[in-house]
């Protein structure tokens, strides 16, 4: 199954990618659901706008807890799960957002230091556990930017990319040491070769489809990868489609 999130209402639908077929098992909230992560019945959820998230029932698409993550302007925009809970990226503030996976824990705001420097525009967006699992990774959207943050201390490290740009980065899945960066406008998956520990890679090609219209992430499923079209060029209306693209990586 395939969980995907709607920017305008939050509304939550799961899909069979072998059909196709799906529906709308969580309404939303009224503001964004952004970056998803699935885990048994319990699916992570980035609030984009409304500074939240949300863990959701994949079974009820009830919502079993809800975190308040900023007060002010911010936009919750991925997540990663890591052994000591669901770290989030937020794109206006230069914070990482860390809540508990499961019913304990509270939620930690670690702020972001060293090289990485927010700008006007879309900073941290996709987020994922580096190699090893001893670092996190994210990739800065507006300057195109990868870097290493260290999760005890918020201190940033520039991935070198030997001259590469991700610019307009977007979600990122990293296995083993390939890590492959959506670069949403560009419609364009970037494939990193990473050193062991992550503080360098190199773009070894690119993946790129006709049927892209600004895919926004990319997950796997068996021996393909598939990327949602969020289609951010096109105004949305309530009969607007959607649609998800399959490649070979």
């Amino acid at each position: 199954m395939a969980y995907l999130g709607s920017r305008a209402t939050g509304a939550i639908y799961r899909a069979d990618l072998r059909t196709g077929k799906g529906k709308v098992i969580s309404p939303g909230p009224g503001t964004p659901s952004l970056g998803l992560k699935a885990e048994g019945n319990r699916l992570y959820v980035a609030g984009g706008t409304g500074g939240d998230a949300r863990v959701v029932d994949t079974r009820t698409g009830a919502v079993i807890r809800s975190y308040r993550l900023a007060t002010g302007p911010a936009f919750v925009n991925d997540v990663v799960l890591t052994r000591d809970g669901a770290w989030l990226t937020d794109s206006t503030n230069p914070v990482l957002y860390r809540i508990p996976r499961g019913a304990r824990g509270a939620v930690k705001t670690l702020p972001l230091s060293g090289d990485i420097a927010y700008a006007a525009g879309t900073n941290a967006n996709g987020i994922v556990s580096g190699p090893g699992g001893r670092s996190l990774l994210i990739v800065q959207s507006n300057t195109g930017k990868l870097f290493r943050v260290d999760p005890r201390t918020g201190v940033t490290r520039t991935v070198d990319l030997h001259g590469e740009s991700l610019v307009n980065g977007d979600g990122l899945l990293l296995e083993g040491r390939t890590l492959y960066a959506v670069q949403n406008r560009l419609n364009t998956v970037a494939v990193v070769r990473l050193s062991a520990d992550g503080s360098e890679g190199r773009v070894v090609r690119r993946i790129t489809d006709p049927r892209f219209d600004v895919p926004s992430t990319v997950a796997r499923s068996g021996t393909r990868l598939y990327l949602p079209n969020a289609r951010f060029t096109t105004p949305p209306t309530p009969a607007t489609p959607y649609d998800v693209v399959a490649v070979r990586p």
